[in-house]
């Protein structure tokens, strides 16, 4: 047992939790002033909801002795024998619970970005379930996939340090599913749906970015140097993005937007992810720069399709998902982690093969899944308010509430 490795990683743990209410006021501050608490509340919730379906099996699915390689089972159901010793197989130095809390605060944010997709039209009761259905479908079994002893993926070698493909690849493409299935915003296209709080959404930008160095540089369960590498990697791809989404949209649109710039360190943030721990900080850097050009046309491409992503998770999380997952297997090396691989640039082409293999599976899977849950809901309970609703917003029709008085 070590005691930094162990303050280090609770930490994180805070770090990670206060995302998702800084993910709140992100997405709050991106919607209409009716819908602010109704959008907040989406992401807040799930603090306690998913926390409760961790502790009781979640954790277990995920990371429980394996089943086939496809989930785990419920030997660790109700956190049974997870305790103040260390369980090797996934941290050595650190109690098996602080691993556990660990993982949990990235349960809870991965659905509350799929939010930001349907926000302004989801019906409150009907999201409770998805949620829960989503979290028991999907994530767990991906989670165990890439990062659980036995998971498939992991044995075949796919990389991925931090979420890129279990946190953001799942959120984006399970975020495009439902606008599929649930339908565009009333008034989209012709109403103003506009913003109602910039400075809002840019200080929720801002706690995301200083959380997701717990996200990232916690994800190497110890506080060593590999932690700090992963530090400096997800700072400089923020910073790279930041800079190439607010130039690109300079240049195509006339002017360097504060949302673009939000938006902007998101995807560099998401994109980086899977690849902070194995990469160095010049591959970093280029990564997040060409992740804001990317991510930037993505985002336009919605308009051109005419897809309702309210808060754009398909362009960001989704797109940013798959460029972080075969940037990995570009820039990956062994001098930054020994116990990564070496990627396409350092005379392995095998691991952009397995990277682009992991990704096309879990799009895959992410998507007929989210779409076949939303589908059920559709049809037993409804997964949209009424016009009425709607047009008065979901804080008074699903809560009772104003956001502004």
């Amino acid at each position: 047992m070590n005691n930094g490795d162990t303050a280090w990683l609770l930490v994180s743990a805070a770090l990670v939790m206060l995302m998702t209410p800084g993910l709140a006021m992100f997405y709050g501050g991106m919607v209409r002033r009716k819908n602010i608490l109704g959008t907040i509340m989406q992401s807040f919730i799930l603090i306690a909801v998913i926390s409760i379906e961790w502790m009781l099996v979640g954790y277990s699915f995920a990371f429980g002795p394996d089943l086939g390689g496809i989930i785990g089972d419920l030997s660790w159901f109700g956190l049974n024998g997870v305790g103040a010793l260390p369980f090797k197989g996934y941290a050595a130095t650190v109690p098996h619970q602080a691993f556990m809390i660990y993982q949990m605060m990235f349960a809870v944010i991965t659905p509350a970005l799929i939010s930001g997709a349907f926000a302004e039209r989801f019906k409150f009761s009907a999201y409770l379930v998805f949620t829960l259905l989503w979290a028991l479908v999907v994530y767990n079994p991906v989670a165990h996939w890439m990062w659980g002893i036995g998971g498939w993926l992991r044995n075949l070698g796919a990389l991925d340090f931090a979420g890129g493909t279990v946190v953001h690849l799942t959120a984006g493409v399970s975020a495009l599913a439902a606008v599929f299935v649930i339908g565009k915003r009333k008034g989209y296209g012709h109403d103003n749906l506009a913003p109602h709080d910039l400075p809002m959404t840019v200080l929720g930008a801002a706690i995301l970015w200083f959380g997701w160095f717990g996200f990232n540089a916690g994800s190497a369960l110890a506080a060593d140097g590999l932690s700090s590498s992963a530090f400096v990697a997800t700072h400089m791809s923020a910073a790279g993005a930041t800079v190439s989404w607010m130039l690109t949209e300079w240049y195509h649109r006339g002017k360097p937007t504060v949302l673009g710039a939000a938006s902007g360190c998101i995807a560099g943030l998401g994109t980086i992810t899977p690849a902070s721990g194995f990469v160095t900080p010049p591959a970093a850097l280029a990564i997040g720069l060409v992740a804001g050009v990317v991510c930037y046309a993505a985002v336009m491409l919605k308009v051109t399709f005419r897809y309702d992503d309210s808060l754009d998770v398909v362009g960001v999380h989704g797109v940013g998902g798959i460029l972080g997952m075969l940037a990995t297997g570009l820039f990956a090396t062994v001098a930054v982690n020994a116990g990564g691989s070496n990627g396409l640039f350092h005379g392995n082409p095998k691991q952009l093969a397995v990277q682009a293999l992991a990704a096309g599976v879990i799009l895959v899977y992410s998507f007929v899944a989210t779409y076949g849950i939303l589908k059920i809901l559709d049809k037993t309970m409804g997964l949209r308010v009424t016009d009425e609703e709607e047009v008065m917003g979901l804080d008074l029709s699903q809560h009772g509430e104003a956001g502004y008085n």
